[in-house]
C-alpha cells in the first residue's frame, strides 16, 4: 500500500508508523501545491493519503478520488501529539479503500 503523508503531518512520523511503502509530498517534490493540483497528482502515486488539515474534507471532494484518505484529529500537529495515534493510523491504512474517509481518532 503507497502511503502518502501531507505537509502537515511531519516526516518524523515515517519511522513510527514503520508502513513500508510511505514517504511524504516533500520528498516528492510537490511541497508547494495547493490542494487540488496536489489531490490530482497524489491519484496517480498514492493509495492513501494522510493529512492533519480537518478542514480538507469539506474543501475538496475526496470521495472521488482514486485513493483514500486518513484525517489525523489531534491537539496539534506535533510528532508528540501524534504518536499516541499510530496505531489508529496504521489501522486506518490497512481498510482503506478508494474513496474513503477516514478519521483518527474516530
Amino acid at each position: 500500500m503507497r502511503v502518502v503523508l501531507d505537509n502537515c503531518v511531519p516526516r518524523t512520523l515515517l519511522r513510527p508508523l514503520a508502513l513500508p511503502d510511505a514517504t511524504t509530498v516533500g520528498d516528492l517534490g510537490w511541497a508547494d501545491l495547493d490542494d487540488g493540483p496536489l489531490l490530482d497528482r497524489l491519484a496517480t502515486v498514492c493509495d492513501v493519503f494522510v493529512t492533519a488539515d480537518q478542514n480538507l474534507p469539506f474543501q475538496q471532494r475526496l470521495d472521488a478520488r482514486p485513493f483514500a484518505t486518513v484525517v489525523i484529529a489531534a491537539r496539534t500537529n506535533r510528532v508528540a501529539d501524534l504518536l499516541p495515534l499510530v496505531d489508529g493510523i496504521r489501522a486506518a491504512v490497512a481498510q482503506a479503500h478508494p474513496g474513503m474517509i477516514l478519521r483518527v481518532p474516530r
